[in-house]
């Protein structure tokens, strides 16, 4: 089926990212969840934590020839709380 999973670096380079080790008992959210939480669209809170390093990314990286690509994202609690303090700062 082509489908796999990735997780961005925590620092932004220039090579290409690499795998980091994620706790698998850490909660990771929905963005369905953090929508609610938040009270925003889930198209909102995607463009938030799509380019977030330490995000999930689990879907199709290369899909067939003319077939849409559909990629879910996992946040774990230490990025939703990193993202959170940086949006709240004023």
């Amino acid at each position: 089926m082509g489908i796999s999973a990735r997780i961005l670096p925590l620092r932004p380079t220039d090579a290409t990212p690499e795998p980091i080790e994620v706790p698998s008992i850490e909660r990771h959210y929905s963005l369905a969840e953090i929508a609610e939480l938040w009270s925003r669209s889930v198209d909102t809170v995607r463009k938030v934590f799509e380019r977030e390093p330490g995000v999930l990314v689990l879907g199709n990286q290369h899909p067939r020839r003319g077939k849409r690509s559909y990629t879910t994202l996992r946040i774990p609690a230490h990025v939703l709380e990193r993202v959170h303090r940086r949006l709240s700062r004023v």
